[in-house]
């Protein structure tokens, strides 16, 4: 591979967190701004600010919003 393929992945957005998936301290990997999947069990979650950081599970209308707005959706 050439050093100009690697720097797509220099700006992949991680974040440590819990999972309310499975409940375990994971690395959670953005899919799109705040809306991150889970490396340990593949959940999509919503971050979630107020006075900390959580990462819920998605409804549908979340879901529907990820479709919507990337572009393999």
């Amino acid at each position: 591979m050439t050093k100009d393929r690697f720097k797509v992945f220099h700006n992949i957005d991680t974040v440590a967190g819990m999972c309310e998936s499975c409940n375990e301290e994971t690395i959670l990997v953005a899919i799109v701004t705040e809306y991150y999947r889970c490396t340990n069990c593949g959940a999509d979650t919503r971050q979630h600010v107020n006075g900390s950081i959580r990462y819920l599970r998605l409804n549908e209308s979340d879901k529907e919003w990820i479709k919507n707005n990337t572009k393999n959706g």
